[in-house]
This record gives C-alpha cells, sequence and structure tokens, in this order.
C-alpha cells in the first residue's frame, strides 16, 4: 500500500476543538468508539472494512512545514498551537474488529483511547475510511450471496465517487467476495486479480463482428470472453462467437477460458437462448457472464429464473451502493479518566431517538458461537475487564425489551473477543500481515458463521446484540442520574 500523509484530512472543527483544549489544559486520557446504528442495505449483518488505511493514516500523522503554513494563513489558529501542532504524534491506544469480519449495530467497530486532543483529531479521518469501505464491502458480500457461489467482478470504477473511492472500493468488495477487478490500479495496489474484457467500440472498429472477435481470439486465445449484444446477441454475435470458438478448436488451441458476455437485454431470455446454441456448437462449458445494471436483486431474480450466466459483472451498483449509499457510521465519546483516576467515568449522550443513546464505558465485545454448528448465537457487548467462561451457564437479555432473555448452557458454545489492539502507546502492534485475497477467504469464512435467516436479502433475522450485566446497570444509572437532574 502506498503511504500518504492524510493529516489534514479532517473537519475544521476537529482543528479549533483541539485549539481549545490546547489553551484550556487537560491531562483526561478518552475512551472513543466508533460504530453504526443500522445494517446497510435492509440487510443482517455488516463487513469490517477499512481498518488497514486508518493504520497506514495513524503511523503516517503528522503536519508538515507546508500543513502548518497553510493553517497559519487560515488567520484562526495562534502561533504557540501551531509550534504543538508541528511537533504533533500519536501516543494512544486503538483496538478494532479486524477486516473482513462480521459486525452488527452498535458495536464498537474502533476504539481509541487517548489524550483527548489526538482522540479529537483522528475522529473525521478514521469515520471516512470505515465507512466508505464497510459499506462497499457489506454491499459486496450480498451480491456475491447472490450469485450462489458464481465468480463477481468489480467492474465499478468509471461510475465510482472519484479516484479514491474507486480504488478502495474495489479493494472493498474483493474482500466482501468479488474475485477480482477491472481497475489496474487496485490490482497493483493490493496484489488482486485484474479482469476484464472488450468494449462495444472493439466490435464497431472492425469491418465486421466476426473479423474483431477473430482478432481478439488471436490476441487473448488464454483468455477469450467475447462481447457479443453489439448488434444481435442471437442472430449475429453468439452466431460469430462460436465461430470463432470452433475455428480455435480446429487449430488446436486449448479453450481454457473462453465464453461470451451479455451487456443488455432480457438476461434471462437471452442466455438460456445462448446456453443452448452454445451446447448445441460443442461448447457446454463457456462462460456465460453478464453485466448491466446489475445489483444482488436482480441477480437473484436471474437465478430464480434459471438464467444460464454462470460469471457476473457488476459496477454502478456496487461500487456506490446506490440503494444505500452512505454507512452511517458515527464517533461518540465514551468515557473520561483524569490523570490519576484507576477507571474511566462513563459517559453517555443521550437523544429523544432511543437508538441514539450512546453506550457508556470502556467496552468490548464477546462473539458467542454455538459449538456444534459454529453459527453466532449472539454478541454481548460488556466493560473491558469482565471476563466469562465457556464452563459456565450465561443469560443474556435484550436490552431493549429486557424481559426477553435466553440461557446458552455450558458447553455448548465457545467464546471470542472480537476486537484486538492496533496501536499501543503510539506503537502499531497489529502483526496481520494478510493480503486482499487472504482478507476475502476470511470473509467468506466469516459468513459462514452467520445463519441463512441473517443472510436473507429481504427481511433478515437480526443477530442478537446483548448487553452485560455490569453495562446495562452503568448504563440505567447515568440515565437515571440524568432523568433526577
Amino acid at each position: 500500500m502506498r503511504a500518504m500523509n492524510l493529516t489534514l484530512l479532517t473537519d475544521l472543527y476537529e482543528l479549533t476543538m483541539m485549539q481549545g483544549y490546547f489553551k484550556n489544559p487537560t491531562d483526561q486520557t478518552v475512551v472513543f468508539d466508533a460504530f453504526y446504528r443500522t445494517n446497510p442495505c435492509g440487510g443482517g449483518y455488516a463487513i469490517s472494512c477499512g481498518l488497514s488505511q486508518v493504520i497506514e493514516y495513524v503511523k503516517n500523522l503528522n503536519f508538515t512545514y507546508e500543513d502548518i503554513e497553510y493553517l497559519r494563513s487560515l488567520g484562526i489558529f495562534e502561533e504557540d498551537f501551531l509550534e504543538y501542532l508541528a511537533g504533533f504524534h500519536f501516543t494512544g491506544d486503538i483496538w478494532a474488529i479486524p477486516e473482513g469480519t462480521v459486525m452488527f449495530p452498535r458495536e464498537p467497530m474502533l476504539k481509541v483511547i487517548a489524550p483527548l486532543m489526538q482522540a479529537q483529531l483522528v475522529e473525521t479521518a478514521i469515520l471516512n475510511m470505515l465507512n466508505h469501505q464497510s459499506l462497499i464491502a457489506t454491499k459486496a458480500s450480498r451480491v456475491c450471496h447472490a450469485a450462489r457461489g458464481d465468480g463477481v467482478m468489480e467492474f465499478g470504477l468509471r461510475r465510482a465517487q472519484g479516484p479514491d473511492a474507486g480504488i478502495y472500493g474495489a479493494r472493498a468488495a474483493v474482500i466482501g467476495g468479488c474475485i477480482g477487478t477491472s481497475n489496474v490500479l487496485t490490482g497493483q495496489m493490493f496484489d488482486i486479480p485484474v479482469l476484464g474484457t472488450h468494449a462495444h467500440s472493439w466490435i464497431m472498429s472492425f469491418p465486421s463482428e466476426y473479423e474483431a472477435f477473430k482478432a481478439y481470439a488471436k490476441q487473448y486465445p488464454n483468455a477469450c470472453t467475447l462481447l457479443v449484444d453489439t448488434y444481435d446477441v442471437l442472430n449475429s454475435g453468439v452466431p460469430n462467437a462460436i465461430r470463432v470458438f470452433t475455428e480455435m478448436r480446429e487449430a488446436g488451441i486449448p479453450l481454457t477460458k473462453y465464453g461470451i458476455r451479455i451487456d443488455s437485454g432480457d438476461l434471462a431470455y437471452l442466455s438460456k437462448k445462448a446456453y443452448q446454441m452454445l451446447c448445441d456448437a460443442g461448447f457446454p462449458d463457456a462462460i456465460i457472464s453478464a453485466s448491466s445494471d446489475l445489483d444482488e436483486y436482480l441477480i437473484n431474480s436471474l437465478k430464480q429464473q434459471g438464467a444460464k450466466i454462470n460469471s457476473w459483472g457488476v459496477g454502478t451498483n456496487l461500487i456506490t451502493a446506490k440503494d444505500n449509499p452512505a454507512f452511517g457510521g458515527v464517533y461518540k465519546l465514551a468515557g473520561i479518566k483524569n490523570a490519576g483516576d484507576e477507571e474511566f467515568t462513563p459517559k453517555i449522550k443521550l437523544s429523544e431517538n432511543s437508538e441514539k443513546i450512546t453506550n457508556p464505558g470502556n467496552k468490548k465485545i464477546i462473539r458467542i458461537y454455538d459449538k456444534e454448528s459454529g453459527k453466532i448465537r449472539a454478541d454481548l457487548i460488556c466493560l473491558e475487564n469482565e471476563t466469562f467462561s465457556e464452563d459456565e451457564d450465561m443469560v443474556i437479555f435484550d436490552p431493549n425489551e429486557t424481559w426477553k432473555k435466553t440461557r446458552i448452557h455450558a458447553g455448548t458454545f465457545t467464546l471470542r473477543d472480537l476486537m484486538v489492539p492496533v496501536f499501543k502507546n503510539g506503537n502499531c502492534v497489529f502483526d496481520d500481515n494478510a493480503t486482499t485475497m487472504e482478507l476475502r477467504e476470511r470473509c467468506m469464512k466469516e459468513q459462514d458463521t452467520l445463519w441463512d435467516e441473517t443472510r436473507r436479502l429481504v427481511n433478515p433475522h437480526e443477530v442478537y446484540v446483548d448487553l452485560s450485566d455490569k453495562l446495562y446497570d452503568m448504563k440505567s444509572k447515568l440515565l437515571s442520574q440524568v432523568a433526577e437532574g
């Protein structure tokens, strides 16, 4: 990955608040949680993504001479504060859910424990990176689930919201399940397979469709996927493709990776007709790829219609997450500790909307798996110093409807701490050197821990995210104190 100084990738108010803290010195260490409230796309889960870029951002967090000069030019920062920024570096701790992991609403996907000014500065960039990439990874996982094991190619660069969204969105899509991307720069940066065929303009630049296909097959005999809808799929495109495949076979050229792509029209009808034509000509193993404004719902519908498509190119609706263009992650203060204090004083944000009331304190997430199936039973948000045993029964309850309780019997479940240390005292301690393709495999295994009901595209079953007794009592006490004035 290319290191880049993104220190000024922040909202102005982060810096003006920092100056306010600087002028009113405090020795407070704080806990901030980054979390989201609602699963994107109406789904039952989300995929954590973007941590790798967060790590590079924090590693390179420093104000350059040019940065300081620019801030000075704004006329709102005093010289002593600018001198402080010139020597700034991050000294705090960061914990996070690893990339490719399944996660659920209200869980801290990342927490920052640091001096107040430092924790304030990193808010905007962290949310920018986690929100966008987690959104695209989640959308990709839904698209790939709908494809039922077929290869899905990310084709969205030209419709992405700028170069960075195209680059990191493509990486996130691969982590979410895509087999590769059309984005060559992403391929270079993250060692991801790059994929593609040719455009309609290739066909149109030749005297005939057949000549265009023949030239392409000659150039790329080992990756010969021909776009057949420039003129007429069934009366021209497929017959000309079959003609070229036949000539290749007669010439002794191995047909190892070959097929057709359909980019318009009734994809179910055309793919079934094309498949029959290919079979009749002796090419039953030809790939039939489809593109054309696909998403998980259309792919699922095409599957139900018996479409003979076994490869999918998904662009606009994936790279923009068109039906849910923002992830909605937030960054909220959860605790403050003054010098000499052993514990954090919990903080809570109230709202007339109950879903916006935050969970206080320094927290962690315990994931509870069914021992026999390996599926997720529930997640438990608890205080950092709490411990639980697989050898004892666990009773969990819905924090909003507290009468809903579940007893999980000892010996029937396993436990996992979901968050891992990423930075300690400003030093990166995260030793996950997984490649993007390895993260994709991790993500596929993570999705296997979901029940089928949770992976439904419409009206999925929600995984229980409960609070421990101690955290629930802490939250209730704070709410009561506020209510009593």
